[in-house]
């Protein structure tokens, strides 16, 4: 039976997205005793949905995808920063979890998470600090990256004196890209650097990012140049760690570092992938990133439908103000606009029987985005009304997870099963 004592709260009850959050204590995980339902108006929009069926498919696709290379996965945290997510990413047979940022790390660990690749470098003493507290405890694994002499010394000189060791990945960069070793001589200084400290540096990996680039045959080129790297090093015995990570892949290009990686996968070195977006992939750019892979990747082809979009936002209609444009309760402070603007995918009005789909030829679409209102264009006469609710498709999912605390889980009848809650 539902519950209708509204007089005090447990769930956050100012998190937006939630209900009136009953006077009863209940653990997020519980969620589902509230026997919430979003059709029945129960809870407050707007609202980020994850539909757990669509959540479940992606999971399992991806770890199916990974085994037909037999090679390991650390999702990418930074997508969702929810440690919920993390764990059954982790259930589901990922090697471990990739972040980006220190306070990520400590998050995840405190969420259950005890094997960690930080796709950065570590800089800076309270960084440090925050990643040796957490190496007291024997059961955590972490890697972090480095590029430069500078950084390792600071490293060693650092953990030498708490007395603890760090293991770090030598990453791999390329001319015009983001972070990473560019030639032979800084390689070489970067590896000398990490021979100054044996007990408080231990090289375990090669570590690169190819998203940034745009090019196939330049990726391949990149990633065929750190699997050269990681034989040769491993060769002369310079990489402590057995066997030795070699891991690279963003969301955009994982099948061709699957593909070129897979060769160098062996007893001596432990191939991991890093795609983040796959758990709730988007109708804009990680969509069409899929549809290049469909195409050039013959595993993904057999392996039948792919990545689903799992995340929607579902906000009010506030306002009709003139026959074509109508307000919507949802604005830039709850949806990335960086990659596109949301797109209208369901219309509901409380009280009949079932969301329709918004077809693509009724011409719904967002013009504009304010902090908490965005405009939604439809033709003179559309049936829609203040009230109705509307569900918004998203591209870019990483910058729509980090405007929210808690999001809702819903079953195929959009009964709220979890709330999953975000450590930003």
């Amino acid at each position: 039976m539902k519950v209708t004592n509204y007089q005090s709260a447990t769930i956050d009850p100012f998190g937006k997205g939630l209900g009136m959050v009953p006077g009863v204590s209940v653990h997020l995980a519980d969620a589902a005793r509230l026997d919430w339902n979003l059709l029945d108006e129960d809870v407050s929009l707007p609202a980020a949905v994850l539909y757990a069926d669509r959540i479940e498919h992606n999971l399992k696709w991806m770890q199916a995808f990974v085994a037909e290379y037999g090679v390991k996965l650390a999702p990418h945290g930074k997508t969702t920063m929810a440690p919920q997510l993390f764990r059954r990413q982790l259930e589901t047979g990922a090697w471990g979890i990739t972040l980006a940022t220190a306070h990520q790390v400590r998050a995840a660990y405190r969420g259950g998470v005890y094997r960690v690749l930080m796709a950065n470098q570590l800089v800076g003493k309270r960084n440090m600090g925050m990643i040796a507290e957490l190496l007291t405890d024997p059961g955590f694994e972490f890697h972090c990256l480095v590029d430069s002499a500078d950084n390792v010394d600071q490293l060693g000189a650092f953990f030498s004196d708490v007395n603890k060791q760090v293991n770090v990945l030598l990453e791999l960069g390329v001319a015009g890209g983001r972070t990473g070793i560019r030639d032979d001589a800084q390689r070489d200084a970067v590896l000398a650097a990490i021979v100054r400290w044996p007990n408080a540096v231990k090289l375990t990996g090669v570590e690169l990012y190819e998203g940034v680039l745009q090019d196939e045959s330049k990726v391949r080129a990149f990633l065929q140049n750190a699997v050269d790297v990681t034989r040769a090093l491993v060769a002369e015995g310079k990489i402590a760690r057995k066997p030795a990570i070699l891991s690279g892949a963003g969301s955009a290009w994982y099948d061709v570092v699957a593909d070129e990686f897979a060769k160098a996968n062996s007893d001596a070195i432990e191939v991991i992938l890093r795609p983040g977006c796959y758990l709730t992939h988007d109708v804009g750019v990680y969509k069409k990133a899929q549809n290049e892979i469909f195409a050039r990747n013959p595993i993904a082809k057999k392996m039948g439908e792919g990545l689903k979009p799992a995340l929607q936002l579902w906000a009010y209609v506030q306002s009709i103000p003139e026959p074509d444009r109508v307000i919507i309760g949802l604005g830039k402070r709850d949806a990335a606009f960086d990659a596109g603007m949301p797109e209208p995918a369901r219309h509901f009005r409380p009280g009949t029987q079932w969301p329709r789909d918004i077809k693509s030829d009724e011409g719904w679409e967002i013009f504009g985005m304010m902090d908490q209102h965005a405009y939604l264009r439809i033709r003179p006469g559309d049936d829609i009304k203040v009230g109705d609710m509307i569900a918004f498709d998203i591209s870019h999912p990483c910058l729509t997870f980090d405007k929210w605390r808690q999001i809702l889980v819903v079953d195929t009848k959009y009964r709220v099963k979890e709330v999953i809650e975000t450590s930003f």
